[in-house]
């Protein structure tokens, strides 16, 4: 599990392409630390094992799953990748919960200034707008970051000056894809509500219910 709280952005160092698989050797210093062989690394929202570790870099597999559900299959050398190592119990929850198991990829069709801030538009598979609620949370490439407001296919979000100085979500473009990761407490929602074994659901979960109660 991970925080969406990027500790450093890290650089493609080289792409070693298999026929169904890759291995990405990504330049980094603070997430390799204290991590070892078999630790979880998040590399833009995507959950990885590496699997060796340098003086200043580390490797990661990445199969074939991942590379149809992500754009890491895309990643070259040189590009920039948001890094966080997997929460610590103990450590803050600065951001919400995310596990690193992508949901879609979305394409940014609008940045715009807003004041300090910096407003940008993504358009989202149907996978990642069911989760899509305004306020509520989404990681983009790994950043955990709040909904402002959304429409059938596209949402947007707001971020600050630092957010926009430390991630790859400051400098990438309109036309630009994105991993994107629903929130999911609202995935184990959709879940408890639609499943009931071929009966009435024991507790009683209904979408009525958590509307009375001020879930929606």
């Amino acid at each position: 599990m991970f925080t969406g709280i990027v500790e450093e952005l890290g650089v493609i160092k080289a792409v070693r392409r298999g026929v169904h698989s890759a291995q990405l050797l990504i330049k980094a210093a603070k997430v390799i630390g204290d991590s070892r062989v078999g630790d979880s690394i998040m590399v833009n929202g995507v959950c990885l094992t590496a699997v060796n570790f340098g003086e200043s870099n580390f490797t990661a597999d990445v199969m074939a799953e991942t590379l149809d559900k992500s754009n890491l299959g895309k990643l070259k050398i040189g590009d920039r990748v948001n890094l966080e190592r997997a929460l610590s119990l103990g450590d803050r929850l600065g951001g919400h919960i995310v596990s690193g198991h992508i949901d879609g990829i979305g394409t940014i069709v609008q940045r715009e200034k807003h004041d300090i801030a910096l407003l940008i538009s993504i358009k989202a598979p149907e996978a990642v707008m069911r989760y899509i609620i305004k306020k509520g949370s989404v990681a983009i490439d790994g950043i955990s970051l709040t909904v402002v407001d959304f429409a059938a296919d596209v949402f947007r979000v707001s971020l600050i000056p630092h957010t926009a100085q430390e991630t790859t979500l400051g400098f990438k473009k309109t036309g630009d894809s994105v991993n994107l990761e629903g929130d999911i407490v609202g995935k184990y929602i959709e879940r408890m509500i639609s499943f009931s074994g071929g009966r009435e659901s024991d507790a009683g979960l209904s979408v009525e219910f958590l509307a009375e109660h001020g879930f929606l």
